[in-house]
């Protein structure tokens, strides 16, 4: 009988051991201000960027070719992008903006990422840059460790905000605390001022120059130009003047090769410093034991131009500012793998609650793109639609189908409207006639008469796409759907207050 117990009694243990819920995986969610993915190697193989713990990680886990922001209604791109990740919500769809009153529901904030986490059991914290974010979203974690660093120094860079995050976890080791967490590893680099640590723009050749009555040193040292460099951006698009394009300390209105290669040498600079900090958090997530059960996500709040055509700042809609990088490294991702993604940063919610196995709140628009970590599938969507119009209304649209692009430009009051279409298996870097290319295939294909049938299927896509998502606005050459514009509106409401008094 003895041995029959003992085989019984096994039988038990295991079957409670199967049954027992496995345990819940950690999230390390790092996102850093204004980072363009052609400034890493497993995206632009040229590139002189130093990043060898973001290049692990990209081995080791799976890089999205197509990760892009939808957009933005505000010269601060940044507060839409960082609305969108907390809440999930479309552009059109957040607690800012023009659609606030008709497409947001209230109380918001107590279903953004971190209240979500919250309720389901995870320890919350975040450190991040201040200002220009969703501040209802940010309050909702436990621990929050805030500032915006953008010096040359320990205390006055991106090492502080690795600080903040060395110091929890060291906590956590030190009181043994089980529950799971979710991190936001938020930086303030890399956008300007670019004020690298000197030993890391030294390496770049770079210097912070700060007067505007003199070029910068041409380092041999310096970055290249990139391919897409153009001295001035070949028509108005609306935020010419914006803050971005005329104020950056070091470039201001410059678009020469010494002041573009050296602001490129000063943001390598900054970005390299955000390697040294993820991998120091990485190293110590290894040392407790808690790395393999770690779901750790890379990404940017948006793109930057940094000289390409010409522009220098996130006000627009190639693909260099449009598209964001994104890795996503944890169990069960194949390393090494590479999908398009089509996904977009409001999927951060979604995918999260996924993971953790938390449902998202109903508030939330955004895909869960597990199915892609798990191998399942390579994209989420066929159609990808941008947005910018901070500037001069109705400003800039964008969609993306497969290989073509579409922008438009409907700005300064109606005297600019353009059109620019690409192939951009042909012409990844968006060249223009004005970038002197011999191909016929690498510029602008608009104009051209045997891609007109391509260009008025894309015009469709992008207006279907402008109503599916209540875009509030209509280009020139769209019907106006009976719609008025947010700002006329303001305007009529006005006027009827005074009428009223």
């Amino acid at each position: 009988m003895k041995p029959l117990v003992l085989i019984l009694s096994s039988f038990l243990i295991l079957g409670t051991s199967f049954a027992a819920p496995a345990k819940r995986p950690n999230i390390l969610f790092i996102l850093v201000d204004d980072q363009s993915p052609f400034d890493f190697k497993f995206y632009n193989p040229k590139s002189a960027l130093q990043s060898p713990n973001l290049d692990k990680l990209a081995a080791e886990g799976m890089v999205f070719d197509s990760a892009r922001h939808m957009g933005s209604f505000s010269g601060a791109v940044c507060t839409p992008s960082r609305h969108m990740i907390m809440s999930g919500r479309t552009v059109w769809h957040l607690p800012i903006g023009p659609g606030a009153k008709d497409h947001c529901p209230p109380n918001l904030e107590l279903n953004t990422l971190a209240a979500v986490f919250n309720r389901a059991g995870y320890d919350t914290m975040r450190t991040c840059k201040m200002g220009n974010s969703y501040e209802g979203a940010n309050k909702q974690f436990t621990v929050r460790h805030d500032a915006t660093k953008r010096g040359g120094t320990d205390e006055s860079g991106s090492t502080w905000h690795g600080d903040q995050v060395m110091n929890y976890l060291a906590e956590r080791d030190a009181t043994k605390d089980a529950d799971p967490f979710l991190i936001y590893f938020g930086f303030s680099h890399p956008h300007d001022t670019r004020d690298g640590k000197p030993e890391l723009l030294a390496k770049y050749g770079a210097t912070n120059h700060d007067d505007p009555s003199t070029l910068p040193a041409l380092d041999p040292r310096l970055p290249a130009l990139p391919t897409n460099y153009l001295s001035a951006h070949p028509f108005n698009n609306g935020d010419a003047n914006v803050r971005d394009e005329v104020e950056v300390s070091g470039v201001w209105k410059n678009r020469d090769e010494p002041t573009i290669r050296n602001e490129i040498g000063r943001e390598f600079a900054c970005s390299e410093n955000i390697d040294i900090q993820v991998g120091r958090v990485l190293a110590k997530l290894q040392a407790m034991g808690e790395l393999d059960n770690t779901y750790i996500f890379y990404t940017a709040d948006h793109g930057i131009a940094i000289g390409r055509h010409g522009l220098q700042g996130k006000q627009n809609l190639y693909e260099h500012t449009w598209r964001v990088p994104y890795i996503v490294k944890g169990p069960g991702i194949k390393a090494g793998s590479r999908v398009p993604g089509n996904i977009y940063l409001l999927d951060t919610v979604a995918t999260l609650c996924d993971l953790a196995g938390i449902p998202a709140p109903e508030s939330n628009e955004g895909l869960s793109f597990k199915p892609v970590l798990e191998g399942k599938k390579d994209s989420m969507r066929e159609v990808m639609y941008g947005v910018y119009c901070g500037g001069t209304k109705p400003g800039m649209r964008c969609v993306k189908q497969g290989d073509w692009k579409l922008i438009q430009y409907d700005v300064m009051n109606g005297s600019v409207h353009e059109t620019q279409l690409f192939h951009l298996a042909t012409n990844p870097d968006e060249l223009l006639k004005e970038h002197g290319s011999n191909d016929p295939m690498k510029t602008n294909l608009a104009s051209e008469p045997k891609h007109a049938a391509k260009l008025a299927e894309m015009q469709a896509l992008l207006l279907a796409e402008m109503r599916r998502l209540d875009d509030p606005y209509r280009l020139w050459n769209q019907p106006n759907d009976g719609l008025t514009p947010p700002s006329e509106a303001a305007s009529k409401k006005a006027k009827n207050n005074q009428a009223k008094q």
